[in-house]
């Protein structure tokens, strides 16, 4: 009754609304949006649906023959640009008009020139100097992440960092101006991006959030039984004793502090930027979100509640395979039946700059009969190290086209989300060496469903590490163990993409 009371009382069928409408209608009366509520409890498996997720969540079907103004905003690099990236290319696709807030510059978002052919990209370069801090910092933080000595006094730092990034960006007049004059619909955020928040909020426009990852639920205010819900950092499965559970309680408290330390970072910023009366609670916006899509899977996350507006979309990532290059396939061709493994660490994250952990890791490969195919840059390598005949370094590999090539063995990665569900999707077991942030919960899931092993990086050795890759490859138990998944969920994929394509 509350819809129509707000139409007038006519019987007559309800005008159209708005996206904005619709979202300050759900505010006022979540009964008054039935279907977006209808929907949202449906357990999403990969990336074939995500159609409906991505369209239908956001704007209901009443509304698809319309095209909506949608502001995507990335202000950090690497797979937190691939990830906005992708929804982008999603919604255009569908009829949306979208435009991308990017940050540009060294060590952030690159190769972005196909993009803007597809969508409108306002782009703005933060100072060189604040390029070269983000960098030490970072740097920084992952050195002594390396060392097993990864603690929240650094993180606190990068934070801050992107903290006075922000300020800078909301004292961009001309750059606020032309986001005003957009004058979209709706704003697509960033769950881990506290900027693109505060962005969406003083352009008072209502926003939906994506997480990169299956952690933070406290955040966005999910149910987070203590009992079987592992809280971030804990490093523990959803099958926990009575110990467990006191560690779990424990690392609750201390989780919340430095999420504390974490938001308060931006203080300065909404003090600077909004004014007394109206500044927001980082925390309270973040639970102002229409809606939270999680880029995570039952296939790889533990059981856990969720509520109506909370979605997993894992495998959003996931495009139509496609042959590898030549140069690779002869390569691979060298090994037969034994196959190659293909190692790569992720988009930023650059293990690296330790040449010790490099070289036994190469140490280790030699070890093998498979062939090796390594995302490494070779401007990197030390020049006092022979390559082995059985690897092969590149700067860039196509990823997830080679998870998928007949041949693969196994998959050495440092546990970032994309990368695992890739490697799930495809039923390859992994071997993984996380260095930080959600890196080692992933790992945990990963040796609690049996896809792989895990080994701290500060504590490889070329024998080792060799030994564990061996082991895993094989293993038929682990082969088992991702196969019986992909093969599940493709099944329920296929299924709901007959129903609701």
């Amino acid at each position: 009754m509350r819809a129509r009371e707000l139409a007038g009382s006519s019987l007559l069928p309800l005008p159209r609304p708005t996206p904005s409408e619709f979202c300050a209608l759900r505010r006022q009366d979540p009964l008054a949006a039935p279907r977006l509520r209808s929907v949202a409890p449906v357990e999403m498996s990969m990336a074939g649906h995500r159609v409906l997720l991505l369209v239908g969540f956001l704007l209901p079907r009443v509304l698809l023959s319309e095209a909506a103004k949608i502001l995507t905003i990335s202000t950090l690099g690497g797979s937190h640009y691939l990830l906005l990236d992708r929804v982008s290319q999603i919604l255009l696709e569908h009829g949306h008009n979208v435009t991308m807030l990017l940050l540009s510059g060294k060590h952030l978002a690159s190769d972005t020139k196909d993009k803007e052919k597809s969508y409108q990209v306002i782009r703005w370069f933060p100072p060189e100097d604040y390029q070269k801090t983000v960098k030490e910092r970072f740097n920084n933080y992952i050195e002594k992440a390396l060392d097993g000595r990864e603690e929240t006094e650094g993180l606190v730092k990068v934070m801050e960092i992107f903290g006075t990034q922000c300020s800078y960006l909301l004292s961009r007049k001309d750059i606020m101006d032309s986001l005003n004059n957009e004058n979209v619909d709706l704003v697509f955020v960033e769950g881990f991006d506290f900027c693109s928040f505060l962005i969406a909020e003083k352009l008072e426009k209502p926003f939906v959030a994506i997480l990169p990852a299956s952690f933070g639920s406290l955040e966005f205010g999910l149910p987070s039984p203590l009992s079987y819900v592992p809280v971030f950092y804990s490093l523990l499965t959803d099958r926990m004793d009575f110990w467990g559970r006191v560690k779990n309680v424990f690392m609750f408290f201390r989780f919340s502090t430095m999420q504390r330390c974490l938001h308060s970072t931006f203080d300065n910023t909404i003090k600077e930027h909004f004014t007394e009366g109206s500044r927001p609670v980082l925390s309270h916006l973040l639970r102002k979100a229409e809606l939270w899509f999680v880029n995570s899977d039952f296939a790889f996350d533990f059981a856990r509640p969720l509520l109506p507006n909370t979605v997993y979309v894992g495998g959003l990532m996931e495009k139509p395979i496609k042959p590898v290059p030549q140069d690779l396939e002869n390569f691979i061709a060298n090994f037969g039946d034994a196959g190659f493994v293909l190692v790569a660490f992720g988009s930023t994250l650059d293990i690296y700059e330790s040449q010790e952990v490099l070289k036994n890791m190469h140490s280790a490969f030699a070890q093998l009969p498979q062939g090796v195919i390594w995302k490494c840059q070779s401007s990197r390598w030390p020049k006092d190290v022979h390559l082995a005949t059985n690897v092969k370094i590149m700067d860039w590999l196509p990823q997830s086209d080679l998870l998928a090539h007949p041949s693969i063995r196994l998959f050495v990665t440092h546990g970032g989300q994309n990368s695992i569900m890739e490697a799930i999707r495809h039923g390859v077991p992994m071997v993984g060496l996380p260095v930080n942030g959600d890196q080692h919960g992933n790992m945990v899931r990963v040796v609690a469903k049996n896809y792989g092993v895990v080994m701290q990086l500060n504590q490889v050795t070329a024998d080792t590490l060799a030994l564990k890759m061996k082991q895993v490859i094989e293993d038929k138990r682990t082969w088992h163990s991702v196969w019986n998944k992909y093969g599940w969920d493709n099944w329920i994929l296929f299924r709901k993409k007959a129903i609701f394509d």
